[in-house]
């Protein structure tokens, strides 16, 4: 019976990672004299799902489905943002996705040590696996440069995909944290069960 639970635990979190990495952030701003103005983000909603994901389900499950989400866009299907297959292994942002795995580990680690995560841990705790994801997409993107002696193209991309989504990766904290109670309850129920 738990295999088939974490099995299913599993293909959850494949559906959640392919669906959100599809689905960019908009938010609409009511504006006087105006109907709205919609704001986009230049990111996906990937990033907080695969935090939410991880505070909902064990973290070796999360880091399982997330393995082979990377499976199936080097090898399957285009599930990433920008299409897949093995020609993504050139690309920046394949370091960003290597560097989901610290966010999964840190936030897996949190829920370990707390029964019930408050919003200042959760912050921190996200803050630092965010900003370490970005720290792995900037060293692969550092090794990919030098590799491919493309040195002039290695500030363009820290810029366009690290300076320039940090701050939006952040802000996308702030849904997940209006959650932290329910997730609590979620985990006391499985815990109980």
């Amino acid at each position: 019976m738990p295999n088939i639970r974490k099995s299913i635990e599993i293909v959850i979190c494949i559906q959640i990672m392919i669906i959100s990495a599809m689905i960019p952030v908009y938010f609409s701003l009511p504006i006087f004299n105006s109907d709205s103005q919609i704001l986009e983000f230049p990111i996906t909603w990937q990033i907080p799902l695969v935090i939410l994901i991880t505070l909902i389900f064990n973290g070796q499950v999360v880091g399982t489905a997330f393995t082979i989400y990377l499976l199936l866009g080097l090898f399957l299907i285009p599930v990433f943002y920008d299409g897949g297959s093995l020609g993504y292994l050139l690309t920046p942002n394949f370091g960003y996705l290597i560097g989901y795995y610290p966010i999964i580990i840190i936030i897996d680690n949190l829920k370990k040590k707390n029964r019930s995560i408050d919003i200042y841990s959760f912050l921190k705790s996200s803050f630092f696996g965010i900003a370490l994801m970005h720290i792995v997409g900037i060293f692969y993107s550092v090794i990919q440069n030098l590799y491919l002696q493309q040195i002039d193209n290695l500030i363009y991309n820290i810029s366009k995909y690290s300076l320039g989504k940090f701050g939006y990766h952040l802000l996308m904290l702030a849904p997940i944290t209006l959650l932290i109670n329910i997730i609590n309850r979620i985990n006391k129920f499985k815990n109980d069960n």
